[in-house]
């Protein structure tokens, strides 16, 4: 097995992540052509077979301790890491997770070094490798489908009802073909009157916000401005959809009375504003949550806000949630725990915080799958392979045996080295304080 061999591991987070860094097709680009060679675990699971990796040169086998560097994509169970080997994935440990701590304590342990898809960005802070996009288009789908059969169990028919779940579709151009067949039953029949005007919120504008909004163009939504939401709500008009995506000076307000909004001071100093989010709500029928979050930023929806809304055997016009960013407690206050893709719903109740997994009960539907691109294995893995293949070379040739700053590596490379030989990098020295916890 020559030095420059790259393994790519088998996904073993859940039977669902069938996703590949790679596929096949790509393999064989930068075996051909730059003369690489490439180890793939085998899997049962995957949405590209052992077969199709042996037929463009891949070697498939169970050991990667010849492979320097190994590719994966979810987080990497401690047992399976190597010493002194470099893995890519996403670790999910930037924001200091406390349950990827041991994991990321054992590679320190084992002298190995760790390089983010996250934190792979251009000088700007762009992200150059990413899902996000499918992130948006599953739970899209997912939460519309969620909504159906909620609606069904109450005794109100709508064309959502058929929505299949993302993974049932797997391919983003048959789950587009079938919300888009919604699109047009609501267009020649309407909806109820109590549902209209169907108003989808998106909150945020990134990769993922765009997927959300993709999807709805499939649905044959029209785009209205946060501003024209009361009037739309008076209009009622039963034979369309709307979106409206939310940024972040329709989220939140300065404290200071008097004082404009500015979105540099936000990001800098979100302790100056407060949340005004809850002000749209009243006029959404869905949310689709698609923003960055951290504990230092206002939330978006609130337990309280919600134990509002449902008082007195109210029944707010907002009936769905899709928390496709799914930050645990975060800007969805509800979202208290993350799904799966074949139970991906939950009902939370608001009197009481307790939780009802499906679609039944009384309270907010929440759909919070965390890796909802893994529904849609077959086009995410090939469009984040496009994105990845270019950065592959130099990441193989590159010694990570050598000195921090005598590695040879490209800015979004070097940007998104976490850990070099068990030590974490000056930029994730922060990283550091939670380790203990």
């Amino acid at each position: 097995m020559q030095q420059s061999s790259i393994g790519i591991r088998r996904e073993d987070k859940n039977a669902w992540e069938r996703r590949s860094p790679l596929i096949p097709e790509q393999v064989g680009q930068l075996i051909g052509e730059q003369g690489l060679s490439f180890v793939v675990q085998p899997s049962e699971i995957r949405t590209f077979s052992d077969a199709e990796f042996r037929e463009v040169g891949a070697e498939v086998d169970d050991d990667l301790s010849g492979c320097p560097v190994v590719l994966g994509i979810k987080e990497v169970p401690e047992s399976a890491f190597l010493p002194r080997h470099t893995y890519i994935f996403f670790s999910h440990v930037i924001k200091g997770q406390h349950h990827n701590m041991p994991m990321l304590r054992r590679m320190m342990e084992l002298g190995c070094s760790l390089i983010d898809y996250e934190k792979m960005t251009d000088e700007a802070g762009r992200r150059l490798v990413f899902f996000g996009r499918f992130a948006g288009l599953a739970g899209t789908v997912d939460t519309l489908a969620g909504l159906g059969k909620r609606l069904e169990l109450q005794g109100v028919n709508t064309p959502f009802s058929r929505v299949r779940l993302s993974h049932e579709y797997g391919r983003v151009d048959l789950a587009k073909a079938a919300v888009a067949e919604v699109g047009c039953d609501i267009v020649e029949q309407g909806l109820p009157v109590e549902l209209s005007p169907f108003v989808v919120g998106v909150a945020g504008y990134g990769h993922v916000a765009k997927g959300a909004w993709e999807m709805l163009d499939a649905l044959g939504a029209t785009e209205v401005d946060p501003v024209d939401l009361p009037a739309l709500t008076a209009k009622g008009d039963r034979h369309a959809v709307y979106r409206v995506m939310f940024r972040e000076e329709h989220m939140v307000e300065p404290i200071e009375i008097g004082h404009r909004f500015d979105l540099k001071e936000y990001f800098g100093h979100p302790e100056l504003y407060r949340s005004k989010f809850e002000d749209h709500l009243p006029h959404l029928s869905v949310l689709l949550n698609c923003i960055y979050w951290d504990e230092r930023y206002p939330r978006l929806v609130t337990k309280s806000w919600l134990k509002q809304a449902f008082g007195d055997g109210r029944r707010p016009k907002l009936a769905a949630i899709g928390d496709v960013s799914c930050d645990i407690d975060g800007s969805i206050e509800a979202t208290v725990k993350a799904t799966e893709p074949g139970e991906p719903f939950f009902v939370y109740e608001p009197e009481t915080g307790a939780v009802r997994d499906g679609v039944e009960g009384e309270g907010m539907l929440l759909m919070t799958v965390d890796n909802l691109p893994c529904e849609l294995p077959f086009d995410s893995s090939r469009e984040f392979g496009v994105a990845l293949v270019p950065f592959v070379p130099a990441i193989a040739r590159t010694d990570f045996g050598l000195p921090l700053e005598k590695l040879d590596l490209p800015g979004p490379i070097r940007r998104a080295l976490i850990l070099h030989r068990g030590k974490l990098t000056p930029e994730y020295s922060y990283i550091e304080k939670y380790l203990g916890k």
